[in-house]
């Protein structure tokens, strides 16, 4: 048994489950559209917990605000050192670095699954067996119907066989390869979600009314997923302090050194950039049901973002600001009472 067989063994009963749960929501909704769609909300629902998570040390990160600066003033010039201590005194203070990094990760390893579910919807939707699915793509490489890209677990050319060409449905429902009642409509709003998304002008001038609509995807992938960036950048805490500090080192070329970036927020700009990339390469590479996924991921991500903003971020910047007006008002007061000290001292030596 080679590698990939045994990493592809390894993930079967991943493919099993996300197969089953997609079939429970196609047999309630009757549309496969839908079901991708509830399918995406229930997975991103389950990574709010993870979002809640890298809030929260967002949130510790900004209670060591002042300690960060100092490190930042101490070993601005040195980043490794600096990044070195930093770690330690997230540590310390149970402010993981990590923990804002686990779910880009997460969501690049569901790709996964999503697109074996929506390769291979015979097997995870209609439930026929792989040897009959394999006995079919056998039958069809003997028509001249399939290409070389159609394989027992990746067989959407399979399907676009079986609804095009009714003498070979019929063959293969008369040698019980596959019953009737095992077709199922993989439409949605009148789009075919087993297609793929053309950016080839000629692909889409030969048939534009039925991949023009398709464009709709990698169009709202790319919006969608710069303003889930976009929003994810401006609802951080300490967003407002941190681009005041960023002008002034603009301003101010000796403090430039001061503002450095930590490799949490490196890797979280990386992330940032990758993922609506790898997302767009996805949705012209694989069905449209892959960026149906990606797009209604995307709007759950923002809703996320808003969510935990008025839940946790917001009620921690009114806390701190509440906190420095205190503060503020507290040293104003003692400068008073100093200033009026002094006035009472001179007074006494007239």
């Amino acid at each position: 048994m080679d590698l990939i067989t045994v990493q592809l063994s390894i993930m079967d009963p991943l493919y099993t489950f996300f197969g089953w749960l997609t079939r429970v929501f196609y047999n309630f909704f009757g549309n496969y559209g839908v079901a991708i769609i509830v399918l995406t909300v229930v997975i991103r629902g389950c990574l709010i917990p993870l979002n809640i998570r890298s809030q929260k040390a967002m949130l510790k990160m900004q209670t060591m605000q002042s300690k960060t600066m100092e490190l930042q003033r101490k070993y601005g010039d040195d980043k490794d050192r600096y990044n070195e201590e930093l770690m330690k005194l997230q540590r310390e203070n149970g402010a993981g670095g990590m923990a804002g990094c686990i779910l880009p990760f997460i969501q690049l390893f569901l790709i996964w699954p999503i697109y074996r579910i929506v390769s291979g919807p015979l097997i995870y939707l209609s439930q026929v067996a792989t040897d009959n699915i394999s006995a079919m793509i056998e039958l069809g490489n003997q028509a001249g119907l399939l290409d070389s890209g159609v394989t027992e677990r990746i067989h959407i050319g399979l399907i676009s066989a079986l609804n095009n060409n009714s003498e070979f449905l019929n063959t293969c429902i008369e040698k019980g390869y596959i019953a009737m009642g095992q077709l199922i409509d993989l439409n949605f709003l009148g789009m075919d979600l087993t297609l793929k998304p053309a950016f080839n002008p000629l692909t889409i001038i030969k048939d534009p009314g039925t991949y023009i609509p398709l464009l709709i995807f990698p169009i709202l992938v790319v919006v969608v997923n710069i303003l889930s960036m976009q929003l994810s950048k401006r609802l951080k805490p300490g967003y407002k302090e941190e681009k005041e500090a960023k002008e002034r080192a603009k301003m101010n070329p000796a403090r430039q050194g001061q503002v450095a970036e930590d490799s949490t927020e490196m890797t979280m700009k990386m992330m940032n950039w990758t993922m609506p990339l790898v997302m767009l390469v996805t949705t012209f590479t694989m069905p449209a049901a892959m960026g149906l996924y990606w797009v209604v991921g995307g709007l759950m991500g923002i809703l996320t973002q808003v969510l935990v903003f008025y839940m946790f971020t917001k009620p921690y910047e009114l806390k701190k600001a509440e906190l420095e007006l205190k503060k503020e008002n507290a040293f104003k007061k003692k400068k008073s009472e100093e200033d009026s000290k002094s006035k009472g001292k001179n007074k006494k030596k007239k």
